[in-house]
């Protein structure tokens, strides 16, 4: 029997937590069924479905599946938008002078990446042009086809719009001005958190002292990622009990608690690794990586079996949500986070528990109300 419409199980990396899956558009049974199940998503960009990467999950898919599927390797299809492209030496130069201009402008590091990979795409779709003549029709039209033919998220549309206002203003040197460039609605979703139970799992999984120090750091005091590795020695003040966060988001300083647990662990790590200036350090003597951190916290996720959406921002989250169940006030919450507006910090108030042992349903207040239940009938 020839099968014309078969369905394709590409065979996930080394290490990849999940594997992606091509239905074509004919079988809406099957693609009906697996928008059912437990984590599953759909890649809009690359028109594939992905799944956590289990063995119970494989043999699910391959028994619904039987005989209207193949196995293929891992060549998935990139989205178009990731192709090569080719930039004249006047585009690298302009390039050159963003970075330059980013730089001196005190962007974060991960900022100017953003905004160079997004202003290289954008060199390149208008290569035949003068970049200061481009209008702003032409812009939103540049957008437009982004988001339309590679459909890029609402996240990335805002760093494209982003990269090229502070081209025109930073390196163009044109006035501060109101782009007519539609933005996306912001979203409104609630932020992911760990359960103070999958806290406890999450902490006492890795068996690496640096690790555990680590993940301890960033839940015990709500740290971003990128203030984790900028913490230094001299950032831990143990007699007044805070930690001090030098040039955080925006640039500025602030301080946040310092749990005498999280105490009495550092010195326990102090005296094992020896750290000589920043207070988690690589091997080679510089800054622990990023990339380090979020495989401690993929490692500790999967040995412990808490929360697979979790990253390392949901330790952030997490460290707020439980302040807050603890009765901590909000602006307290919001210092220690580094928030500049409550609004902020008050998401956190939205992923408490709800339940009948927290609040009570106006129903409860009724006076004289008899409940009438009727007995069913055969």
């Amino acid at each position: 029997m020839i099968i014309k419409k078969q369905i394709i199980i590409y065979t996930p990396v080394p290490r990849s937590h999940r594997f992606k899956l091509f239905i074509p558009y004919e079988l809406k049974a099957e693609r009906e069924w697996l928008k059912m199940q437990n984590t599953t998503f759909y890649h809009a960009n690359q028109k594939l479905w992905s799944m956590l990467n289990t063995p119970e999950n494989k043999k699910l898919v391959a028994r619904r599946f039987k005989g209207i599927y193949a196995v293929q390797g891992a060549g998935i299809p990139a989205a178009s938008i990731q192709k090569a492209i080719t930039l004249s030496e006047d585009m690298l130069n302009a390039l050159a002078l963003c970075e330059q201009k980013f730089v001196l402008k005190a962007l974060s590091s991960s900022t100017i990446k953003n905004y160079l990979s997004a202003l290289s795409y954008f060199f390149s779709f208008f290569n035949s042009r003068s970049f200061p003549e481009i209008t702003k029709d032409e812009i939103e039209s540049y957008v437009y086809h982004l988001k339309s033919k590679y459909k890029i998220s609402d996240t990335k549309q805002n760093t494209v719009i982003n990269a090229i206002k502070a081209y025109y203003e930073y390196v163009l040197e044109q006035p501060r001005e109101y782009y007519n460039i539609q933005r996306p609605k912001k979203s409104n979703h609630l932020p992911n958190i760990f359960s103070k139970d999958e806290i406890r799992k999450l902490l006492q999984a890795p068996q690496n002292l640096k690790h555990r120090c680590i993940l301890l750091t960033i839940y015990s005091s709500g740290l971003r990622i990128s203030e984790a590795l900028n913490l230094r020695i001299a950032d831990i003040h143990s007699d007044e009990g805070y930690l001090f966060i030098k040039d955080s988001k925006c640039k500025r300083d602030r301080k946040t608690i310092l749990s005498p647990i999280l105490l009495q662990v550092l010195r326990s790590y102090y005296k094992a690794y020896k750290p000589a200036y920043w207070l988690f350090e690589g091997q080679d003597g510089g800054k622990y990586s990023a990339k380090s951190i979020q495989n401690v916290l993929r490692s500790a996720v999967e040995k412990s079996g808490v929360n697979p959406w979790g990253t390392v921002h949901t330790l952030r989250h997490s460290f707020a949500t439980h302040l807050l169940q603890e009765g901590v006030n909000l602006r307290i919450i919001q210092s220690m986070l580094g928030h500049s507006s409550s609004k902020t910090t008050e998401i956190y108030t939205h992923v408490l528990a709800i339940n009948n042992k927290t609040a009570k349903s106006p129903l409860d207040f009724l006076e004289n109300f008899d409940i009438i239940v009727e007995k069913p009938t055969d």
